[in-house]
């Protein structure tokens, strides 16, 4: 079946034309220039793949695993480089499930997953989770959706795009869970790192031997133009099939790209970035948890990681008429509707993008239309 476009893509299409002055939710962090790299990186590399590994370059697949805090647990062969975690997500889904097999999924969470079950002409079964609990996710509800004819439960950790978190005691009951029917997990970590109210919550890849860990370079470091991502396993059949099926779409990474990824994830240099990005991050979601506590026709619950939430909006403010009015004259100001996570009454917003977000100017407009409403 032929996939379709999600409605968040689709807003995005919609409004590349837009050239908007302001942004209320950006979702990855400052990005870093090339030429923070150029000390690190040898002008005589070649830029040929050949002789390399399909895996991708061994030193940058040691880096994933020690970031993930996997050392000991997983080795570098159980990790394969892709074109950023979407790439991984889909390589992962598309070898695994099959029409007619059942996939459990989270709303709200990454589309990406329901837009290609229905392509797979598998049948989603939805976790709702909680907003008047914080986004909680339904341990009791997940369990019971899962059953014999479950392939694949599928998560975001944090979540995209509440930033609520698992905890260790939660991710190994879903394991527990995912286990009794054999079916394969996958938790996708693209905010890890930004943590706000708790430590790092261990990767699944090292709690499960069916659990697969995708994430990137692209949110917490910034470093998204270089769609460098990963896929964690421990099952060795699972890594190389989807080994083969990259050959047969993007085929191999780029090498440059895996080596600023390489030097990005260096200790002391990834320590450096990410102490930074917490530092503005944070900074900025305190003002902007402020500015919605002032905001009468506007609640959240504030994120406990990663760099976007969801806020509600008052009482009949529809986000799609809401956003699409703030994009237009005179607001020139970008932010996504709920929609694109199936919560007409919510928008996304978020603390990424440094100085070049404006987001001052984008809050000050919003609070302009919000009195219109």
């Amino acid at each position: 079946m032929k996939v379709k476009i999600h409605t968040l893509f689709q807003y995005l299409l919609d409004t590349t034309q837009a050239d908007p002055e302001a942004f209320i939710g950006f979702s990855l962090a400052e990005s870093p220039r090339l030429g923070d790299f150029m000390d690190d990186l040898d002008p005589d590399m070649s830029l040929d793949w050949n002789l390399k590994s399909f895996r991708g370059l061994p030193s940058l697949r040691q880096r994933v695993i020690d970031q993930a805090g996997l050392g000991g647990l997983c080795n570098a062969d159980d990790v394969l480089i892709t074109a950023g975690a979407a790439e991984a997500n889909y390589l992962a889904f598309m070898q695994i499930v099959q029409a007619g097999d059942e996939v459990v999924t989270e709303s709200p969470g990454w589309p990406q997953i329901d837009v290609l079950a229905k392509a797979r002409q598998a049948r989603v079964k939805l976790v709702e989770r909680d907003e008047s609990t914080g986004w909680a996710l339904p341990l009791d509800q997940l369990e019971n959706m899962v059953t014999e004819n479950t392939r694949l439960i599928f998560l975001t950790n944090p979540n995209n795009p509440t930033g609520k978190l698992l905890s260790t005691d939660e991710l190994h009951k879903i394991a527990q869970i995912a286990d009794k029917v054999g079916a394969w997990l996958i938790i996708d970590e693209v905010y890890a790192g930004l943590e706000w109210t708790a430590e790092r919550a261990p990767s699944i890849a090292g709690i499960y031997e069916r659990g697969i860990t995708t994430g990137s370079v692209s949110k917490a470091l910034g470093l998204q133009g270089l769609r460098t991502g990963w896929l964690i396993c421990r099952d060795n059949n699972m890594v190389m099939d989807a080994i083969i099926l990259r050959e047969n779409s993007s085929e191999i990474m780029n090498v440059l790209g895996e080596a600023i990824a390489e030097v990005a994830l260096r200790p002391d240099r990834l320590k450096l970035a990410l102490t930074k990005a917490r530092r503005d991050s944070n900074a900025t979601l305190e003002h902007l948890d402020s500015y919605i506590a002032s905001e009468p026709k506007l609640s959240w619950h504030r994120p406990e990681a990663g760099l976007i939430g969801l806020a509600r909006l008052g009482e009949g403010i529809d986000g799609d008429t809401f956003a699409k009015r703030l994009l237009a004259d005179p607001y020139k100001t970008f932010l996504l509707p709920g929609s694109a996570y199936g919560l007409p009454n919510h928008i996304r917003m978020g603390v990424g993008g440094g100085a070049s977000a404006n987001l001052d100017v984008g809050l000050a407009r919003m609070s302009q239309l919000l009195a219109a409403n």
